[in-house]
Formats: C-alpha cells, sequence, structure tokens
C-alpha cells in the first residue's frame, strides 16, 4: 500500500513541476515583455514632453486594439486547440495561425497608412508610422504564442529578449530625431528583427494559402474571441480618445503616464493569463474541479503583487525620483498611482477568471463578460473625466473593473458547473 501511494505522488509532483517550469517561462517572458514596454514608455515620455507623448498613446492603444484583432482570429484558437499536441499538428496549425496575422498585420498597416495620409500633420504621420511596423509587431506575436502552445516558453522568452535589445540601438538613434514618427519606426524596426529571429526558430513559413482554411476552421471561436479581444481593447482606446476630446491631449499622457508606472504588472497581467491558458486546460483535462481553485491562485497571486508594486509607488516615488522617471509627466501623473493600483489588482482577478472561460471553450460566456465589461470601463472612465479629468477617469476606471471582476466570477462558476454536468458529445464553445 505504501509503495503504491509513493507511486501514485511522484507523477502528481512531476506534473506540478513541469507546469512550475511552463509558467514560470511564461512569466520570465512576460517580465522581458513588459519590463521592455515600461522602459520604452518612459524614455519617449522623458524625450518628447506630454502633449507629444500623448500622442505616441494614442497611436499605442490603436496598436491594442489591432493585435487583439490579431490575437483573436488567429493566436487564440491555436492556444485553445493545440496546445500539447503532436509536433506535426503544431507546425501545421502554426504556419495557418502565424499567416492569419501577418495578413492581418498588412490589411490593418494600409488601412492605418491610409487614415494617417488623410489626417496629416504630427497626428497622421504617427499613424503613417504604425501602419509601416504593424506587419511586424503582430507576426512576432504570433511566434510567441505558438511558443506557449507548445509548452516551449524558454523560446518566446528568448524572443523577446532579442526583441528588447534590438530595441537599444533603433532607440539611440530615433532620440538623435526625436519626435513620435522616429520613436515608432524604432519600435517596430526591432520588432522585424524579432519577428524574423521567430522564423530561425521555427523553421517554418507562413502558410498564406491556409488562411482562408484556418478562418473557416476556426470561425465558432475566432468570431467571438473577435468580439471578446476588440471590445476590450476597443474600451481602452474609447477612453483614450474621448478623455483627449473632453480634458486634452495632455490629460491623455497623464494617465499613459500613471499607467506606465504600473506597467510591469499590466503586461504581465494581460500576458500571462494568455500564457497560463495551455495549463488551465490540463487542469480541465486532469479534474475541472479544480479549475477554479487554480484560476483564483492564478489571480490572486497577480493581486498580490500589483498592491506591493502600487504601495512601493506610493511609499518610495518622491518629486525628485518621479521627475527623473517620467520627466514632466510626473507632475500630473503622480495623482494616477493610487486609483491605477486598484484597476490594476481587479483586472488580476478578471484576468484569472478569464484564463478558466478560455480553458473551457467557453466563448459565449467570455464574449458576453468582455462586452459587458468593456462598457462598464467605457462610462467609467468618460464619466469620471467629466467630473474629475485624468484622475477621475481613474477612479471611474478602478470601480469599473471592480464591478467587472464579479461578473467574469459568476461566468466561471456557471461554466465549471455547465462543464460538468453536460456530456462531451454536446458541448459547445
Amino acid at each position: 500500500m505504501t509503495t503504491g501511494q509513493h507511486r501514485a505522488v511522484r507523477p502528481r509532483r512531476a506534473g506540478l513541476k513541469a507546469m512550475a517550469g511552463r509558467l514560470s517561462w511564461g512569466l520570465g517572458d512576460q517580465a522581458v515583455s513588459s519590463l521592455t514596454n515600461f522602459a520604452i514608455g518612459i524614455f519617449v515620455a522623458r524625450e518628447l514632453g506630454v502633449t507629444a507623448f500623448g500622442m505616441f498613446s494614442l497611436a499605442w492603444v490603436t496598436y491594442g486594439v489591432l493585435i487583439n484583432i490579431s490575437r483573436g482570429l488567429a493566436t487564440d484558437p491555436l492556444m485553445v486547440r493545440f496546445s500539447g499536441v503532436d509536433t506535426d499538428l503544431w507546425r501545421g496549425a502554426v504556419a495557418r495561425a502565424s499567416a492569419t496575422a501577418l495578413v492581418i498585420g498588412v490589411g490593418a498597416g494600409a488601412v492605418s497608412l491610409l487614415f494617417g495620409l488623410a489626417a496629416g500633420g504630427e497626428f497622421g504621420s504617427a499613424f503613417v508610422a504604425l501602419g509601416v511596423i504593424m506587419p511586424s509587431l503582430l507576426l512576432q506575436d504570433s511566434w510567441r504564442f505558438a511558443f506557449f502552445a507548445s509548452g516551449e516558453g524558454q523560446k518566446a522568452f528568448l524572443n523577446d529578449v532579442v526583441w528588447g535589445v534590438a530595441m537599444i540601438p533603433t532607440m539611440l538613434l530615433a532620440s538623435l530625431h526625436a519626435n513620435v514618427v522616429t520613436f515608432l519606426l524604432a519600435w517596430g524596426g526591432a520588432a522585424t528583427v524579432a519577428a524574423g529571429y521567430g522564423y530561425v526558430q521555427t523553421h517554418l513559413r507562413p502558410s498564406l494559402a491556409g488562411v482562408r482554411t484556418w478562418l473557416r476552421d476556426h470561425r465558432d471561436l475566432g468570431t467571438r474571441y473577435l468580439v471578446e479581444n476588440v471590445s476590450n481593447s476597443s474600451g481602452s482606446q474609447i477612453r483614450m480618445y474621448g478623455l483627449g476630446a473632453i480634458a486634452g491631449v495632455a490629460a491623455v499622457g497623464t494617465v499613459r503616464g500613471g499607467e506606465l508606472l504600473l506597467g510591469p504588472f499590466v503586461a504581465v497581467l494581460m500576458g500571462l493569463a494568455f500564457v497560463a491558458v495551455p495549463e488551465a486546460a490540463r487542469v480541465v483535462k486532469r479534474d475541472v474541479h479544480k479549475l477554479m481553485k487554480f484560476c483564483f491562485l492564478l489571480g490572486g497571486s497577480q493581486a498580490f503583487a500589483a498592491l506591493i508594486w502600487g504601495t512601493t509607488l506610493l511609499l518610495v516615488l518622491n518629486d525628485r525620483l518621479g521627475e527623473f522617471v517620467l520627466g514632466d509627466v510626473w507632475h500630473t501623473a503622480q495623482l494616477l498611482i493610487l486609483p491605477a493600483t486598484f484597476s490594476v489588482f481587479n483586472a488580476s482577478f478578471i484576468g484569472g477568471a478569464g484564463t478558466g472561460l478560455r480553458a473551457l471553450g467557453a466563448a459565449r460566456r467570455s464574449m458576453r463578460c468582455q462586452l459587458i465589461a468593456s462598457a462598464l470601463y467605457v462610462v467609467g472612465g468618460l464619466g469620471g473625466a467629466v467630473l474629475g479629468g485624468a484622475v477621475g477617469s481613474g477612479w471611474g476606471v478602478a470601480t469599473a473593473t471592480f464591478l467587472s471582476a464579479f461578473l467574469w466570477w459568476s461566468q466561471l462558476h456557471l461554466a465549471v458547473r455547465a462543464h460538468t454536468r453536460t456530456p462531451q458529445e454536446t458541448r459547445t464553445p
């Protein structure tokens, strides 16, 4: 009996060790990505000042919408349906998914370029630059998620390291003629290097002939994830554009500056939730009843880390250090630290519940949650802006994410119950 118990425990420990290893690489990759974005934001904010940094931020949030379109149609279905599969099956899926991301990048880039040319001025030039770099940005992102699906987070980590290293010389060159366009091109130029390295890592060429097949075969998930992702990123874009119209472009720079100070955890919680989807899917296959615990630990650990980070910022940063980090942006952005911390805390729990819904393939529930959450985000962000400018917008978003967290967890609870009661052959996403 003792020997049998010993043999039963060992595979479990080995499985937990393997999971911890995969999540550690995912966490490391997100740390590199978040720190790189944090460094870029800080560098550009110091070089451009609050108004020009506001324009850079508008281009950034537009990129956020476009990358979420790509993920919804290309890499989200890849993560849900091709995590832990045979290598040959994975390679074929990655070739089609990466091509889908590339095609979306080319199409979105063309639209951005035409819009920028029509708008003209410094604002329009920023969108022309965004259009030029968009294909590389989306292709590089698709390689990262392909590695997460195969459990090779170390390759995603290395790819992001290459991007970060390549950004050092490109950003330094851009600073010689500091403006919004040169910094955007520097950012995208480094992404091109990383996208090329992704080809070296996978030895795969995006299969343009397989794009139509990919979209058709995964339209049940892709369509819903597209709506979900776009509503999420569009909410942020609407808030930023609305804030600019209500309180001025400088207010956009202020909000972005406050977000930058929480940047490492914002990027980690957004990215780690996607990295954790394959692990959550494995939990579902072993014992779906443990999914809620897994998701709570995932979200709770990030929320705890966010509180520590936000508290540290409040206690450590003074005007001298703040000006060193953000330049002139600091004087207004410092008031956003507290509401931004609460927003990230709430969003951490939202990310944990969202991971569980993705692992269950409950696309209808997650789409419903995201649509309602995005509406709350816009109402809170713009309503707060009307009442109190940038700071009011920050507290409005904190309130919206608090309410949204309850919605996401209630839907995850219902989805787990439905999964356990519904026969396998009749389950639908």
